[in-house]
């Protein structure tokens, strides 16, 4: 059996690219197992999810709203990266299930402000330990050192990545 990860495709020659000495193969590269990891994550977490009525992308709000993170349309938008449109109509099925509801600022007629309802308060309460009961599964196998060793590889990770965002925005040199 031929190993994938490690043998280039018939008749391609092996990548000239090297990313930290190491040969570059797209089944090892960090993008790859990072969303292979997020989708495997995902549909775990949805499964886990269901029994709340709860989709993808409905937990997340009740989530940020049960956390106190923010209690706007539009700061719950921004976290959870959503146009202002896309939020209130994710909020339209929330509030049909009876889990949060609106109510418009008498200070500034713009802001909408959410709060959940004691079963979206109930349903959110729920969360967090399901997001655990997956981290858990994730961490299997490692040791404590490890688990944070990891943890700050995916904040170096996520720190390049973001210098690079701000070097585009600026208009200066990348990374490289």
């Amino acid at each position: 059996m031929i190993d994938v990860r490690k043998t280039p495709a018939p008749g391609l020659p092996p990548s000239p690219v090297t990313v930290a000495g190491i040969p570059f193969l797209v089944e090892e590269s960090i993008g790859y197992q990072m969303r292979r990891i997020v989708c495997i994550v995902a549909s775990e977490i949805e499964r886990r999810m269901e029994p709340l009525g709860l989709t993808d992308a409905q937990w997340k709000p009740l989530l940020r709203l049960y956390l106190k993170h923010e209690n706007t349309v539009a700061g719950l938008a921004r976290l959870c990266q959503l146009d202002a449109g896309g939020m209130t109509r994710l909020l339209d099925r929330l509030e049909a299930k009876g889990l949060c509801t609106r109510t418009r600022s008498l200070e500034d007629r713009r802001v909408v402000h959410i709060e959940l309802t004691p079963e979206g308060h109930a349903a959110a309460a729920q969360i967090p330990d399901i997001l655990g009961g997956v981290q858990q599964i994730c961490a299997q196998g490692f040791q404590p050192a490890e688990y944070r060793q990891l943890q700050d590889f995916l904040q170096r990770i996520h720190g390049n990545l973001q210098a690079l965002g701000a070097a585009a925005d600026t208009g200066t040199p990348s990374l490289s």
